[in-house]
């Protein structure tokens, strides 16, 4: 008796938690969408204003604009694939004016990633109040005489809607990472990450593979984009107005479609296993060392390869 009253109770205290998230996540849409429309009013003043004065709107000469499309192919349990046109911007983080918030210094990633040269940051910048990035990337240079050499990237993966994120180096010709982060609630923390990326000129690809040890590899998102012409970007403004948004509503949409599609919807692994970032460490330790101590192994973060940062209220 005891027993069956501890379950109930335990389940009733998951579902009151479950409820609760729900709410504060439809509060959330409900203010940002707000916040949005009111800022997007103001947006054609700014544009007649810089027709008006050509002089104001300058665009940083060290940030280039990417337009490309971003591709998810789901194999298991059921098969689910979609894709969706995305623009980016790539930051010379020694150089650039203005540069997103909350991201890391040039210096700080320096330092992580231990390397000399110049600091790239490829994301997606905030938008009439709104900031949505999956999936942010620093390419990390190192000076070779008069030239310089991409040797390192620095990925921060960022969940939704909870807004946790992890910072971690990898090799960008290819690497392989133990998953560290709930990315999604159709997706369990088992397995790896294979990540590559190239460097980014004309054109510039990032692919991410979920290698699973029961599911194979079920999983996989591939960006590719080419660089935008300065001259068809008069205001970055206007030129990524919305798009975190629609990052936003494809990321929703297509977890209501796998819902819709019965794939089982996991519970985030703070609830169920709370060292789940304990076994990604040791996880990711024994693909790097291959069971060595940290200490035998190279590091970014006092000994881990991972950074984590946590959710803000009311997810925390």
């Amino acid at each position: 008796m005891i027993r069956l009253k501890f379950i109930w109770s335990f389940n009733l205290l998951f579902y009151l938690q479950r409820d609760m998230e729900l709410l504060f996540l439809l509060c959330s849409i409900l203010y940002n969408s707000l916040t949005s429309l009111l800022l997007s009013l103001l947006l054609p003043f700014r544009f007649l204003l810089h027709r008006l004065f050509p002089s104001r709107a300058v665009v940083d000469p060290n940030v280039s604009f990417y337009q490309g499309t971003v591709w998810h192919d789901r194999l298991r349990p059921v098969r689910h694939s979609f894709r969706y046109s995305v623009r980016y911007a790539l930051f010379d983080l020694d150089q650039a004016i203005t540069t997103p918030p909350d991201r890391l210094s040039p210096d700080e990633a320096r330092r992580v990633s231990h390397t000399t040269g110049p600091i790239y940051l490829l994301t997606i910048p905030p938008s009439v109040g709104y900031e949505q990035n999956p999936l942010s990337l620093y390419y990390c240079y190192d000076l070779d005489g008069s030239s310089k050499r991409l040797t390192k990237c620095i990925a921060q993966v960022t969940n939704t809607p909870w807004g946790e994120r992890v910072t971690f180096v990898f090799e960008p010709e290819s690497d392989l990472v133990a998953k560290s982060l709930q990315v999604s609630p159709f997706m369990d923390m088992l397995g790896n990450w294979k990540i590559r990326a190239n460097e980014p000129g004309e054109e510039l690809s990032v692919s991410i593979e979920s290698k699973h040890p029961h599911l194979g590899n079920y999983f996989s998102a591939t960006l590719k984009a080419k660089r935008i012409p300065p001259t068809q970007v008069s205001d970055p403004a206007v030129f990524f107005w919305l798009m975190p948004h629609k990052v936003a509503i494809w990321i929703y949409w297509h977890a209501l479609k796998l819902w819709w599609k019965n794939v089982p919807f996991i519970q985030h692994p703070r609830y169920s296993n709370p060292s789940y970032r304990e076994e990604s460490e040791k996880r990711d330790q024994e693909l790097r060392c291959g069971g060595l101590n940290a200490d035998g192994c190279s590091s970014s973060f006092g000994g881990c390869r991972f950074a984590w940062r946590d959710a803000n209220w009311p997810w925390s």
